[in-house]
């Protein structure tokens, strides 16, 4: 499998990370079909930003909304690593859906795209996804 991402979204999500220092910045990805239309910065308001993420259940809901109504799929997740760690965490598959969406994670200057891997409706682990920059 393989997630496009415009060269624009891309230098966005560095950005994004960059500007959220020792915290980790979290947010959406919309689109289909394997690209990424959309990037959108939610609020990170997980307990400890600076050791995990936890997007603002009052933006996903607004997006599954919008879904609902012709809005663009949401395609998935992404959040920094201040870390530098360019791979999901052990608290990364903890705390994933088992919903098959795609999930970015930002480490420094890198962006490496990831699927959860599900077994018996339960995250196990994660899968590498070839992550190609257009534009």
């Amino acid at each position: 499998m393989t997630l496009r991402l415009s060269s624009n979204d891309w230098q966005q999500l560095l950005d994004w990370a960059k500007s959220a220092g020792d915290a980790e910045c979290c947010g959406l990805l919309r689109g289909m079909d394997g690209r990424v239309a959309e990037v959108s910065l939610t609020e990170n308001v997980a307990p400890e930003p600076s050791r995990n993420f936890e997007i603002n259940p009052a933006a996903l809901i607004a997006v599954h909304k919008d879904v609902r109504a012709g809005g663009a799929p949401l395609l998935g997740y992404f959040h920094s690593h201040p870390n530098g760690l360019e791979e999901p965490s052990a608290t990364d598959v903890a705390q994933a859906a088992a919903d098959d969406r795609f999930w970015l994670i930002i480490a420094g200057r890198a962006i490496t795209a990831w699927r959860p891997a599900v077994m018996e409706g339960h995250v196990t682990g994660f899968t590498p996804v070839t992550l190609v920059v257009e534009g």
